[in-house]
C-alpha cells in the first residue's frame, strides 16, 4: 500500500468515527505499527486535517478537512458515476438535475486520468419508467429536509380514503413503488406510506416536534426488532 492510500484510509477511518478512537485500532485496521501511526497523523495534520486527540486517548476528526481530488481511487470513480447516473435516470426530475450537476462538478476538479475514467465508464445505466406517485417526490423531500409535518389524503388496498398528518422521516426507492417512513398522527405511531396511494400531499407550515434524526434511529430499532415482519401500511 502507497503511503498516500494509507494516508487516505486514515481519514476514512476517522471519519466513520463521531468518537474518538484508539489508535491501536486504526493500527490493526491499516495493518502498520503505532509508530507509523503517529506519523501519519502528524503529518495530516501539517496537510490541514483537524485531528483532535494523544496517544492513550484515541483521536477524533474534526469537520471541514477536504481531501485532494486525486485522491479518489478508480473503484470510487466508478461507484460514483454508478450511483449519479442511475439518480439521473429516475423520474424526480429535480433530483436527476442535481445528480447531473454533481457529477460535473466532480469531473471539473478530477485530474486529467481520473476525469477520463468517469467520462468513458462503461458502467451504465438503463431508463426509469415513471412510477406512480413520483409527482410528489419533490415536496415529500422538501418535507423531509425541512422537517416539516404533511397533509395527505391516503388510499388503502381497498380504495378507501382517510386524511393523515404525518411526520416524514425517509424515503425508500423500491424497482416500481416509493415508500415514505413517517410518523401518523392517527395511529400514534410509525407508518409506511406509498406514494402511489398518495392522493394528495401538501407541506404544512408546521415542524414535528421531534429531531428527524432521533426519529429515524428509533424507527430503525423497531424495523430491525421486526425485520421478520412486512412493514405495516396505512
Amino acid at each position: 500500500m502507497s503511503r498516500a492510500q494509507r494516508l487516505l484510509d486514515l481519514i476514512q477511518i476517522l471519519r466513520r468515527h463521531r468518537n474518538p478512537v484508539a489508535g491501536t485500532t486504526m493500527a490493526d485496521e491499516l495493518a502498520i505499527s503505532l509508530r507509523t501511526l503517529y506519523r501519519d497523523i502528524e503529518t495530516l495534520k501539517a496537510q490541514g486535517a483537524h485531528i483532535d486527540g494523544e496517544p492513550g486517548v484515541g483521536y477524533i476528526l474534526r469537520p471541514g478537512f477536504m481531501l485532494p481530488p486525486l485522491m479518489f481511487s478508480e473503484d470510487e470513480i466508478e461507484a460514483l458515476v454508478l450511483g449519479g447516473r442511475w439518480v439521473a435516470a429516475q423520474p424526480d426530475e429535480l433530483l436527476g438535475k442535481a445528480a447531473r450537476n454533481a457529477l460535473s462538478k466532480i469531473a471539473a476538479v478530477l485530474p486529467d486520468d481520473l476525469q477520463r475514467s468517469l467520462e468513458t465508464s462503461s458502467l451504465l445505466v438503463a431508463p426509469q419508467p415513471p412510477a406512480a406517485g413520483d409527482t410528489e417526490l419533490p415536496t415529500i423531500r422538501e418535507a423531509i429536509r425541512a422537517e416539516r409535518k404533511l397533509r395527505i389524503t391516503y388510499s388503502d388496498e381497498k380504495d378507501n380514503r382517510s386524511s393523515r398528518t404525518i411526520w416524514p422521516i425517509a424515503l425508500g426507492f423500491f424497482e416500481r413503488v416509493r415508500m415514505v417512513a413517517a410518523w401518523c398522527e392517527t395511529r400514534r405511531d410509525y407508518r409506511h406510506f406509498r406514494t402511489d396511494r398518495i392522493r394528495s400531499v401538501k407541506m404544512t407550515d408546521s415542524r414535528y416536534p421531534r429531531r428527524r434524526l432521533e426519529m429515524l434511529r428509533e424507527w430503525r430499532a423497531r424495523d430491525r426488532a421486526r425485520q421478520r415482519k412486512p412493514p405495516e401500511s396505512c
